[in-house]
């Protein structure tokens, strides 16, 4: 999910991990129904034709859909991209955090390059636990609000938000009206 939306190699390579197998759902076909796996060599050989384990699928290969990644990737390689999805996501979640703030409701914004997520809670959220203990009726008023408001977010805490360069500051100033407004009403 990380995979090209918060670095070029994905959260893997911010963080140092090494993994056994990397998959890359959408992002890597720029939308489009695409996925990619890889890994270490002794799995990958497990893989027909050297291997036992047969995958194939309808859509591998897609060439619209590999076009529209390699556009995607290209896009993304260009000086300046990830900091600004980056730059994004953290002024979006300033926006929701201040609003929160000014009307005394616990917020807690999370962001990494492109991908942020919320939860109704006074501290920070590290596990599943945590993040069920949240206050989750705060979050449902605040999703419906914002959406009756024009402003789309995941129906769920649990679901990730994802940033792109398309948001532009028009939409973060309808989306500080609008937070500034559904915070008032959730106290």
């Amino acid at each position: 999910m990380t995979g090209f939306r918060v670095a070029p190699g994905g959260v893997q390579t911010i963080e140092g991990i090494k993994p056994d197998l990397t998959t890359l759902g959408k992002i890597v076909g720029g939308g489009m129904p695409l996925a990619a796996y890889g890994g270490r060599k002794d799995i990958m050989q497990q893989v027909a034709p050297l291997g036992p384990v047969y995958q194939a699928g309808t859509l591998s290969g897609n060439p619209i859909a590999v076009a529209a990644g390699s556009k995607t990737l290209e896009l993304l390689r260009q000086i300046g991209n990830y900091e600004q999805l980056n730059a994004k996501s953290l002024k979006l979640c300033n926006i929701l955090k201040s609003a929160a703030d000014r009307h005394k409701i616990p917020f807690i914004c999370d962001q990494l390059g492109g991908m942020f997520g919320f939860f109704f809670s006074e501290r920070p959220v590290h596990s599943f636990a945590e993040a069920k203990a949240s206050r989750s009726e705060l979050f449902r008023n605040f999703f419906w609000q914002m959406l009756e408001s024009g402003i789309y977010f995941p129906p769920s805490p649990f679901e990730a938000c994802f940033m792109s360069f398309a948001h532009s500051d028009a939409d973060f100033e309808r989306v500080n009206m609008a937070a500034d407004r559904v915070f008032a009403n959730l106290k």
